[in-house]
């Protein structure tokens, strides 16, 4: 179970106006990303807090089981009675759908003495969030050219097509191939290796294994669909950016807690990854308020540390409270909580526009190596292949738990005051379903947004490479590229969807238009040019005399920012300094306060933009007896 922490008094206030200054590039935080232990101490619950609310815990007989370090939630575990006597409700067994389910049959009572810092318990149920997947109709034939190809027309998707569709290719022509990125895909299940090996090895990808991670036991394979979207989301991700790190980060689920969230818990908590792809749903109003606040603070405090979290808007068109296996809605209108955010960036759904002329888009034969055919780009409607005993459309529409960010601003962004998903899409319709190994070697077609996330988190991963830096939410930056693009102002980043809908048989949906809309958000992207419009800042750098500075002794410090900064922040990793500790001239000089390795570090702003810090550690020894600083003419050292 997850008692989540209410951010100090203040924190929320400030922690917005942090993460718009990490993605200003005329702040000097722009991309200046917190370590969790940080996060807990700008942010978090006061120390005292946490421990009064451990010892409470402990006090009704709970085990606690981890404390994370951001200080945000607490884990413990224990039995049922111990949750009936501590929060007043009980645990019943329900049957839906034909499964048992367990759940608090009233809402749970906070004791006083927890209440000033607690948002409550997280779960205490097993109502966990959707997978997604789904095995397109169409599959592989054989005899027919290109061999991908199916007789109703339809052409699978290889990781050489989207290189190709989405113009990847360039990018990894030119070895930009997600070299140094590492992305966490968070799951429940384990996976063949086997599958992921074959995948690659079919399509023309370099050898390399996904990294599986087991936060806590492990839960085996779980098999079905819960397997097949581990597949999906590690193969995917690992297609757009072939040389990136693919984790499977895993966590067996819980009779109170959803291992997908306990994966991204982990990631979060353990700073391990660069970019989280979350594929799995739940609905806003199945969440509930307590869990959509977690999810958001979680996403927040992710996008502090420079972790961009990318989740699946959805399958169900604007009915995201209903399964897409559904032949009509009933729950009316909703977004997927994991999703709505403003933290995150939200993937919905295109489908490829070819039935009139496939020759135009398609070759007749495969390339060799990658078996692909797509000829360029293809263009896009909004995915909505509903009305065939399916919910099959893309995912979007206004939150009913988050206000509108300040980013969200674009030509044809709703004047709603809520937050609006999606942000971007990419192919998820069946009619060119992604090929995917599974369950041990079977090839098949697979369709949705959980296909298109983990294909987009891996174009991030090409844009971190190229910029040089954790992206964080990368949403300010793409509805800024957005806005400039559709004011005709800025380069063609995306590709504007303007045909199509959202809405399936019991929900009216929305339609695609010019610029944003609420079915395939800004439209889908160019890479090329979504990596070569990314903001790039310089790097900071200086010199430093003498090179082993005794304490006390004043160290001089030169700035060799190039292209004539403005303006300069010096942090010289020194508290016990005081006010000194810190500067803001272009060259300054400052004397430890004892022995020690202290990080400097150097921010500049040049014309309008901050550079990438420079951080540089300096080993300060202490002066010899009878010597107060000792100074001595030595020439000024160049960090290498």
């Amino acid at each position: 179970m997850t008692l989540a922490l209410k951010p100090r008094a203040g924190a929320s206030e400030e922690l917005e106006k942090l993460l718009a200054a990490q993605q200003d590039p005329a702040s000097p935080h722009f991309h200046r990303w917190l370590t969790p232990d940080q996060f807990g101490a700008r942010f978090g619950a006061a120390a005292e807090d946490v421990a009064t609310a451990v010892d409470w815990l402990t006090r009704q007989g709970f085990h606690v089981d981890s404390v994370a370090r951001s200080r945000a939630w607490i884990h413990f575990s224990g039995t049922a009675a111990q949750v009936s006597r501590a929060f007043r409700t009980e645990i019943h067994d329900y049957l839906v759908d034909e499964k048992v389910h367990h759940a608090n049959a009233t809402e749970i009572a906070i004791p006083r003495a927890l209440e000033r810092f607690t948002r409550g318990v997280v779960s205490l149920n097993d109502f966990h969030s959707r997978v997604a997947p789904r095995r397109a109709a169409s599959t592989p034939q054989t005899g027919l050219s290109p061999q991908l190809s199916v007789p109703d027309g339809s052409h699978l998707l290889t990781p050489g097509d989207l290189w190709t569709i989405y113009n990847v290719s360039p990018l990894l022509n030119a070895g930009t191939a997600g070299q140094g990125v590492t992305i966490a895909v968070v799951g429940r299940t384990d996976i063949h290796l086997s599958d992921a090996r074959q995948f690659r090895a079919t399509f023309g990808l370099p050898a390399h294994d996904p990294i599986v991670v087991h936060n806590g036991p492990a839960p085996g394979n779980l098999g079905g669909d819960e397997e097949l979207e581990g597949d999906i989301d590690v193969e995917w991700a690992g297609a757009t950016a072939p040389q990136a790190t693919v984790q499977l980060v895993v966590s067996a689920s819980t009779t109170a807690s959803d291992g997908v969230i306990l994966s991204a818990e982990h990631v979060i908590d353990g700073n391990s990854a660069d970019i989280i792809s979350d594929s799995f749903l739940l609905c806003e109003e199945q969440a509930g308020p307590a869990y959509t606040q977690f999810l958001g603070g979680l996403w927040a405090q992710a996008a502090a540390q420079g972790i961009a979290v990318v989740v699946a808007s959805g399958d169900s068109g604007a009915a995201g409270c209903d399964s897409r296996v559904n032949a009509a809605a009933t729950h009316g209108r909703g977004v997927n909580a994991e999703c709505a955010t403003p933290y995150n960036i939200c993937v919905g759904g295109t489908q490829f526009l070819d039935t009139s002329n496939p020759s135009a888009y398609w070759s007749s034969s495969n390339t060799a190596g990658t078996m692909s055919s797509a000829l360029g780009y293809i263009p896009e409607g909004g995915w909505n292949e509903s009305g065939k005993g399916t919910l099959d459309a893309s995912g979007g529409g206004p939150s009913l738990a988050w206000s509108k960010p300040a980013w969200q601003v674009a030509p044809g962004v709703p004047a709603d005051a809520a937050r609006d998903t999606p942000d971007v899409a990419l192919s998820a319709a069946a009619h060119d379903g992604y090929m995917t190994y599974t369950h041990n070697g079977a090839m098949m077609a697979v369709l949705g947004t959980s296909a298109a996330t983990p294909s987009f988190g891996g174009m991030l991963a090409l844009v971190q490479q190229a910029a040089g830096s954790r992206l964080g939410n990368a949403n300010p930056i793409l509805y800024q590229l957005g806005a400039a693009q559709y004011q005709n102002s800025g380069a063609a980043v995306f590709h504007d969807v303007t045909s199509g809908d959202n809405s399936v048989p019991g929900v009216d949906g929305f339609f695609t238009g010019p610029g944003y809309d609420l079915a395939t958000g800004l439209g889908s992207l160019d890479a090329a040019a979504l990596v070569n419009a990314w903001p790039k800042p310089l790097a900071a750098s200086f010199q430093y005399s003498p090179p082993q500075p005794f304490a006390t002794e004043p160290v001089h410090f030169i700035d060799q920012t190039p292209g004539s900064p403005s303006a300069w922040l010096w942090d010289f990793g020194d508290p016990a300094s005081g006010s000194l500790n810190t500067a803001s001239d272009q060259n300054p000089t400052h004397a430890f306060s004892g022995p020690g390795t202290f990080t400097v570090t150097l921010s500049t702003n040049v014309a309008g933009t901050s550079s990438t810090p420079a951080a540089i550690p300096i080993t300060v020894v202490a002066a010899p007896a009878g010597c107060d600083h000792c100074p001595v003419v030595v020439p000024f050292h160049t960090p290498k």
